[in-house]
C-alpha cells in the first residue's frame, strides 16, 4: 500500500509499505477520507512526531476490510468514523469515564501509525458507524468537530448559556468557524468573531455572522473592538494559541465571564500585569479544553456530532476547500504552512495522484 511516513522533523515520504494486520481487538480500515490538521503542520516541520518512522494523519474514515482476534465479524464492511485517541483505560481520569484526559495514552498518527495511508489497523472500541446519508469527508471532519463541540460544552454547560448572552471566538481556523457553525446551530446569535484573513471573513458572512459583527485582528486590537461593540462578553473561545488573542479575550471580559482556551499554543504564553489583575477583579473563569469526548454513550461528544450530521443540522463540507488525492498531502501541508487561502483540505486515497 502506498503511505505518508515521518522519518524524522522535514524527513516525510510517500513510499510503498506492507499492509498492516489488525492486532488483538484491532480492525484493518481502508481508509476513503482524510483531512490535515493544523497539528500535522509542525509536526512535519517543527517538532517531529513521538516516535520514527510513523504513518501521520488523525482524521480519517473508511471502511473496516478484517477483524483482529476477538472483534465481531459483524464490524467487517461498515462504513465508520475513527477517535484518535486510545486511552489505557487504567489511569484515574479513564476508570472516571474522562478518556480525554487519559494520563498514559496512545494516539493515531502522532504516537502510532495513523490514516495518511491507504490501510491503518485500529481498536474497534474507537469506531463509531457512520449512516448512509453522512460521506466519508464528512466523517474524517468529526475529530474536529467533536473538538469544537467539547470546547462549547466546556464554556456553555451542555448549550444552556441565556440567549442573550454575548459570545465571541477569537480565531477562525477550522475550530474556530466549527465553534461558531456549533453555537448558531444551537440557536445563540449575539456572537462575535476576529479573523486576519479575507477567506475567513467571507466564511464567516457565509455562516450568517453579520459584518458588523466581524473583526479583523490583523488590523485592529480585537479586544478594544469587543470593549466598544458589546460593553464586554460574556464567553470569550480562543481558538489560536497566541497570546496577543488571549489578552483580547480578558480584556473584553463582563464580570464572571468565561474564557476558553482551546488553541494550541505556538509559544510560551505570559500575562501583563494589568492583564492578569482583569482575571482577579472581574473574578473570570478560565478553562482549558482539550481533544473530545468519546465514551460510547449517546451523550459523548462524537456522537452528539454523529446525531447533528445524521439530521443535517450542520454541514462541515462547506468548510472544506480543497480535495486532493493521498499524494497530495505535501501540497496541502504547503498551502496550509504558508498560510494561502484554504479552511479544510481533505485527502482522498482512491483519488487518483495528479
Amino acid at each position: 500500500m502506498k503511505a505518508w511516513k515521518l522519518y524524522g522533523t522535514g524527513d516525510l515520504r510517500y513510499e510503498d509499505c506492507g499492509t498492516p494486520l489488525p492486532g488483538e481487538g484491532e480492525v484493518l480500515l481502508k481508509v476513503k477520507a482524510a483531512g490535515i490538521c493544523g497539528s500535522d503542520v509542525p509536526r512535519v516541520f517543527d517538532t517531529g512526531a513521538h516516535r520514527h518512522p510513523l504513518v501521520i494523519g488523525h482524521e480519517f474514515s473508511g471502511t473496516v476490510e478484517t477483524v483482529g482476534f476477538g472483534v465481531n465479524g459483524s464490524w467487517i464492511c461498515r462504513r465508520v468514523g475513527v477517535y484518535p485517541l486510545i486511552p489505557c483505560g487504567k489511569c484515574a481520569p479513564c476508570l472516571g469515564g474522562l478518556y480525554e484526559m487519559c494520563r498514559c495514552y496512545d494516539y493515531l498518527g502522532s504516537r502510532r501509525n495513523g490514516g495518511f495511508a491507504e490501510y491503518v489497523s485500529v481498536p474497534a472500541a474507537n469506531l463509531i458507524e457512520i449512516p448512509e446519508n453522512v460521506s466519508y469527508e464528512e466523517a474524517a471532519m468529526m475529530e474536529p468537530m467533536a473538538v469544537a463541540v467539547h470546547a462549547v460544552r466546556r464554556a456553555t454547560k451542555e448549550f444552556t448559556i441565556p440567549g442573550s448572552a454575548s459570545v465571541a471566538v477569537g480565531g477562525l481556523g477550522t475550530i474556530g468557524l466549527l465553534v461558531v457553525g456549533f453555537l448558531m446551530e444551537a440557536g445563540y446569535r449575539n456572537i462575535y468573531v476576529i479573523g486576519n484573513k479575507e477567506f475567513q471573513r467571507k466564511h464567516a458572512m457565509s455562516m450568517g455572522i453579520p459584518l458588523e459583527h466581524y473583526c479583523d485582528g490583523g488590523k485592529e486590537d480585537g479586544g478594544a473592538w469587543l470593549r466598544e461593540g458589546t460593553g464586554g462578553v460574556d464567553v470569550f473561545f480562543e481558538c489560536t494559541g497566541k497570546n496577543e488573542v488571549l489578552d483580547w479575550g480578558i480584556d473584553s471580559m463582563k464580570p464572571a465571564g468565561r474564557i476558553v482556551l482551546v488553541g494550541n499554543p505556538h509559544s510560551d504564553m505570559t500575562l501583563a500585569k494589568n492583564i492578569y489583575w482583569k482575571i482577579l477583579r472581574n473574578q473570570l473563569e478560565v478553562t482549558g479544553t482539550w481533544n473530545s469526548s468519546f465514551t460510547g454513550a449517546a451523550a459523548d461528544d462524537w456522537h452528539y456530532v454523529m446525531n447533528r450530521l445524521e439530521t443535517q443540522g450542520i454541514a462541515p463540507v462547506e468548510l472544506i476547500t480543497h480535495r486532493l488525492s493521498l499524494g497530495g498531502l505535501r501540497e496541502g501541508l504547503e498551502i496550509m504552512r504558508e498560510k494561502k487561502e484554504y479552511c479544510k483540505i481533505i485527502l482522498f486515497p482512491e483519488m487518483e495522484d495528479a
